[in-house]
């Protein structure tokens, strides 16, 4: 499998791309309006096509290039149907699997972050989004996020799979760039030590966390796979 990481510094997100070295086909997960330029370069160079673009959920904290790159590259976007973005190509669902040359992309979903999240279990790799952070996880004060629902979907369907499986998140702060299970079900600062469903809810419901700086532009954005930026609009 080709693989590679990207790194938005802007908004501490990961885009990741994996593609098949068979076919040349090829998938983008959680892209970045700005960093667009980046991703056809290495697609360029790799010879790959996009096939798909892989929404682990609405983002509130960038514009995903999705609708970009469906335009230029002729690839679709792929969300969960309750994500509240039915721009997608395919709205999918818990247990899908998409094939894309010899990768197979099961569809996990973890909502809790929000009410469409999902995780990317391919191999040995599972791609969490905002669902399960190295050492932490994605707020659940907004956008129909629940805490309960959210410690469920990780020990369901995260949790569960086996301690060598690496953790690739949405985001990092603080210069991670890849974990396992078996570390963030034992480490991990908000959920690992076998901490309580009641003991997360508590411990999310105290905390205060600042208005998501870019909500108000990129929510909506989101909602349109990234249509309507107006620094697009020119």
């Amino acid at each position: 499998m080709i693989f590679k990481q990207f790194f938005d510094p802007v908004t501490s997100t990961f885009t990741y791309l994996l593609g098949c070295e068979k076919t040349r086909q090829a998938v983008l997960i959680d892209t970045v309006a700005s960093e667009l330029p980046v991703y056809l370069k290495e697609l360029e160079a790799q010879n790959l096509k996009l096939i798909y673009t892989l929404e682990t959920h609405v983002h509130a904290d960038h514009v995903t290039g999705a609708d970009a790159l469906r335009q230029k590259l002729g690839s679709k976007s792929v969300v969960h149907r309750d994500a509240g973005a039915m721009c997608g190509d395919l709205l999918v669902t818990d247990g899908v699997h998409l094939v894309v040359g010899t990768l197979d992309l099961e569809i996990r979903y973890t909502p809790g972050h929000t009410n469409g999240c999902v995780s990317y279990f391919t191999g040995d790799r599972i791609f969490t989004g905002d669902a399960l952070l190295i050492g932490g996880c994605g707020r659940t004060d907004f956008q129909g996020g629940d805490s309960g629902r959210l410690y469920d979907s990780i020990h369901q369907k995260i949790f569960s799979l086996p301690d060598e499986v690496k953790v690739y998140p949405g985001h990092d702060y603080n210069g991670h760039t890849v974990s396992t299970v078996g570390e963030e079900r034992k480490n991990n600062k908000r959920l690992g030590k076998n901490c309580s469903r009641e003991d997360f809810i508590k411990l999310m419901s105290e905390l205060k966390l600042a208005y998501p700086k870019y909500i108000d532009i990129a929510l909506p954005a989101n909602q349109a796979c990234g249509k309507i930026l107006p620094s697009q609009a020119s």
